[in-house]
């Protein structure tokens, strides 16, 4: 398109209000196509196109051909991607959800789902009670797509989402007849409402109420009754059309009237769609009203404009356009961008018409650019970013270029401009460029493509399989391609029949992206498993690198000792417990454990979980492997917890011999004698014995007197003199039995010496008793027992000067601290 056509197809509705027409693709429509006997169904942003025979119509059919509906569906170019023999129940009526996928209603009240290529997706039904359907609506909702549909007997049903289809009647207390003429859905702050129109009356009911109003529009033409409603696609606005050719426009709740317009046609018309701009208020919006061949344009102010056309007409309402489908070509036809009537509008005087100017003068090599420029030289960043703006808004690359070069022709005289705006524009541009290509077909605007946002779209380039294209815009746009390639994958795995090839096919893609973090194989295999390809969703799964996403699917495949081997690799404990009790839950006992012993880390988890859990399992498993070792170990741990250790000793002897261990086996001998003496000791003196160490056992019997059994003790089990001894003495002094210590010490010679009795005399405070064994001492304990008692008369007569002698001479560390002690007391009585 060139630059001087750029306003040949604009015209005005109201002041300031430009609308113009832009072609998009002339149509690839099969032979076979003719609108003027087909209903259209258009997905809105882009989306595929289902043509189907109008049923209402009668129309030769050829030899042979049958009378079932075939649904074709098309892209936005007429290429056809698909075919569906409808070989269910009537049709109601057609139409997309916001995933793009076809739904169908039939008169039962079933609905089906297929995806644009045809294939099945998924059928529920409205309710039990609905099996009479006459009518329906498919219709944008809060929580997604919507279906809202009619009985014979009036009665209306909705379900705000197909995804959770949980439909609720309108209303209990709607009584409708036989006079509704068109009716409509409204959603509006996440509430589902029914415009009705009967007679000349419409009522708006809102979904679960059971008040309702009735509104007659005041119009200045008489009527009858009203016969087309329309909604805009952001459901602020409402238009009808009555049988008379008076158009009404107004607010989606009825409460304002924009404007009433006579057409002066008496036709029936066949649409009736909003043309807006995204815009909330209703000055720049129109409604365009659909006859065989032609198009009436009513603007808001109530200035209309007219568009004859050679063949049929079908609309497809847009958030910010209308796209007209012909039998020959694809337009669209939308309110004028404010950023582009800045720069082409007639008699305009804005800066970025300035700009654009200056641009191309340069280009001319003409001193008037320089002239434009000073014209705008203190608004020239508003009119880069005007010029920014309007080549988004354009379908002509040569137009977008240009617009493009003269925002950088601009902002080469700006210092500091930041060119963040700059750059997402001439990327999106390239992408946009790339979607309206006629090879992909999705005609989108930049305010529908910034809607959507470019993982929606590189969604919906997944679906239409250009996996290629959507892996080179991820690349672009900086995105994640881990999507694009799962879905590929998908495909790959559903339609490939090789299952190695495919799997080999499927690495090599994965290992060859060059993404930042490895693909995960972990959805693909989840993917093949759903689809019965159990050995592929495993061979996949072995080039899972994360563990935590590997080992569940293989449980989950049954390849537990695949799993089981991945988990162990891992080191993650939680991992090995998962698949080690999966495994043992659906294996049998003997191979399991047969199994387990190949891999030591998972053997002596699942024996750690044992003892926790089951002992005798525990027990089979050193039984079965002949640990003799581990068989003692648990018998004792479990008869020191039961309390019965005496009857367990001989077994836990004779295992710790089978083991090798000599020493342990002799200690659980000497247990058993140990737990024998006990038994008999606490029969004899009626105390508790069971439990003691020999060490206390002997220590006990001498504070009772019992001199004969403690050395019988220390007899039989070898307890060293020395130890005896110690344990005399200590007795002795803690019973303050200094006759029967001072007997010992005059019996034989002393086994540990003569200091031990010095120093539990001296702890005892008897100073008396400890000077008796000080002969029999060392000069060192000698001097140390003297040194302690100038030291206890000094402090008695508080004669510091001697503490401090004692002090300077004194080695033994112990009692420098005792004397210190004595000081610090003495002055701090001063």
């Amino acid at each position: 398109m060139s630059l001087l056509c750029n306003t040949g197809d604009w015209f005005t509705l109201g002041q300031g209000n430009a609308f113009r027409k832009i072609e998009l693709y002339t149509m690839e429509w099969p032979g076979s196509i003719n609108l003027e006997h087909m209903r259209v169904y258009a997905a809105p942003y882009g989306g595929p196109i289902a043509v189907v025979k109008d049923p209402k119509l009668f129309v030769k059919l050829d030899g042979g051909a049958s009378t079932r509906p075939i649904i074709r569906i098309f892209n936005c170019v007429g290429k056809l991607l698909s075919s569906i023999n409808w070989d269910c129940g009537n049709l109601v009526t057609l139409g997309w959800s916001d995933a793009e996928e076809l739904i169908g209603v039939q008169d039962d009240g079933t609905i089906f789902l297929h995806d644009m290529f045809g294939n099945f997706v998924h059928k529920f039904s409205v309710g039990k009670d609905v099996t009479d359907v006459a009518d329906a609506r498919i219709f944008t909702s809060a929580s997604g797509t919507g279906v809202a549909v009619m009985t014979s007997g009036f009665k209306i049903y909705i379900l705000n989402n197909i995804k959770d289809p949980k439909s609720r009647p309108l209303s209990e207390l709607l009584n409708l007849t036989s006079s509704l003429t068109c009716w409509e859905m409204v959603c509006k702050d996440r509430t589902t409402s029914c415009l009705l129109a009967s007679g000349n009356e419409i009522t708006l009911v809102r979904h679960g109420d059971n008040a309702f109003t009735n509104t007659t529009p005041a119009m200045r033409h008489d009527y009858q009754s009203i016969s087309l409603l329309a909604v805009s696609f952001d459901h602020e606005h409402v238009a009808l059309l009555t049988n008379t050719g008076c158009l009404w426009m107004g607010s989606w709740d009825l409460k304002r009237k924009y404007c009433e317009f006579a057409t002066g046609r008496q036709e029936q018309a066949n649409q009736l769609v909003w043309c807006i701009d995204g815009s909330t208020g209703p000055d720049g919006q129109a409604v365009i009203v659909c006859y065989a061949h032609l198009l009436l344009v009513v603007g808001a102010s109530g200035e209309s404009s007219v568009y004859t056309y050679d063949t049929p007409v079908a609309l497809i309402p847009e958030m910010d356009c209308v796209r007209v489908l012909t039998n020959y070509c694809h337009e669209l036809v939308q309110r004028v961008p404010p950023s582009t009537s800045k720069i082409f509008g007639i008699n305009i005087s804005e800066p970025a018409s300035f700009l654009f100017e200056a641009h191309r003068k340069f280009r001319d090599r003409s001193h008037q650019s320089d002239e434009y420029l000073c014209l705008i030289q203190h608004r020239l960043p508003a009119a880069v970013a005007d010029c920014v703006q309007a080549a988004g808004h354009e379908f002509d690359p040569s137009t977008q270029k240009c617009l493009i070069q003269a925002a950088y022709f601009g902002k080469s005289f700006l210092s500091g401009y930041d060119c963040t705006d700059y750059i997402t524009m001439c990327r999106t541009l390239k992408v946009l460029n790339v979607l309206r290509d006629r090879n992909v077909g999705i005609p989108i605007t930049i305010q529908q493509f910034n809607h959507l946002q470019p993982v929606v779209i590189l969604d919906r380039l997944v679906f239409r399989k250009y996996y290629g294209l959507a892996i080179h815009i991820a690349k672009y746009l900086k995105l994640q391609e881990t999507r694009i390639l799962e879905h590929w994958a998908f495909q790959k795995i559903t339609h490939d029949k090789n299952d190695d090839e495919v799997a080999r096919k499927i690495a090599a893609k994965f290992s060859s992206a060059g993404l930042r973090e490895p693909m995960s194989y972990a959805n693909v295999a989840d993917k093949a498993q759903q689809i019965g390809k159990t050995k592929l969703a495993i061979t996949l799964l072995e080039m899972e690198t994360k563990k935590k996403l590997q080992v569940p699917l293989l449980l989950k495949l049954g390849a537990c000792e695949k799993a089981l081997i991945a988990a162990t690799q891992s080191g993650d404990i939680d991992l090995i417990y998962m698949a080690i009790l999966e495994m043992k839950n659906t294996t049998a006992l003997a191979k399991f454990h047969m199994t387990i012993r190949r891999y030591p880390l998972a053997q002596n988890l699942y024996k750690k979980y044992c003892q926790l859990n089951s002992l005798s399992t525990l027990k089979d498993i050193h039984s079965q492997e002949d640990d003799f070792l581990s068989q003692a170990e648990l018998a004792l741990r479990e008869a020191l917890q039961l309390g019965n250790l005496d009857a367990s000793i001989p077994d836990i002897s004779g295992n710790y011999r089978k083991a090798g261990k000599q020493v342990e086996a002799d200690l659980a001998d000497e247990t058993k004698k140990l737990i024998r003496h006990q038994k008999l000791l606490q029969d004899k003196y009626q105390k508790d014995f069971f439990g003691l160490a020999l060490h206390a056992m002997v220590r006990k019997l001498l504070q009772l007197g019992d001199q004969r059994y403690a050395e019988k003790l220390k007899s039989e089990f070898r307890m060293s003199d020395r130890r005896f001894w110690w344990l005399r003495v200590q007795t002795y002094a803690d019973n303050y039995q200094w006759e029967e210590l001072e007997k010992l010490g005059r019996a034989k010679k002393s086994a540990i010496g003569y200091e031990p009795f010095v120093e539990v005399c001296l702890a005892k405070q008897n100073v008396t008793e400890a000077k008796k064994y000080l002969p029999r001492c060392d000069e060192e304990t000698k001097l140390k027992c003297c040194y302690a008692d100038a030291a206890t008369i000094a402090f008695m007569q508080k004669d510091i000067d001697s503490l401090l002698k004692i002090h300077d001479h004194c080695n033994d560390s112990a009692l420098m601290a005792k004397v210190e002690n004595m000081i610090g007391q003495l002055s701090s009585k001063k």
